[in-house]
């Protein structure tokens, strides 16, 4: 305070540009922090019913060990494959496309 009582400017204006801070601070939150940690729901691509995106199914296993082995089966030839869950249990071998005719015929030759 200056020695009439009035409050020095210089302390308006620090506590003025602490609350814009604040109010700027909680609008940015408000606008942009709310529902980050919500999952949002799962559209389907109606040009995709499998769901696989560019990914071919080449074969299916009923275990998951199973798809693992021929998963590294191909991954030794070189083709690079994920495995997909599918209904009732079943495990898919999944790869791209350009793989798919090269993965089912490393596929169908017998394990050595």
């Amino acid at each position: 305070m200056s020695h009439n009582g009035a409050v020095a400017p210089s302390f308006v204006v620090v506590l003025g540009a602490l609350v814009m801070a604040g109010v700027l601070f909680l609008l940015l939150r408000w606008t942009f922090g709310t529902g980050r940690d919500q999952v949002a729901p799962h559209l389907p691509d109606p040009d995709d019913p499998t769901g696989d995106g560019l990914l071919q199914e080449v074969t299916r296993t009923g275990d998951e060990s199973a798809a693992g082995v021929l998963r590294s089966r191909l991954r030794a030839a070189g083709i690079r494959a994920t495995i997909g869950k599918a209904e009732a249990g079943a495990f898919r071998l999944l790869v791209f496309p350009r793989d798919a005719a090269a993965a089912r015929d490393v596929l169908r030759r017998p394990e050595t």
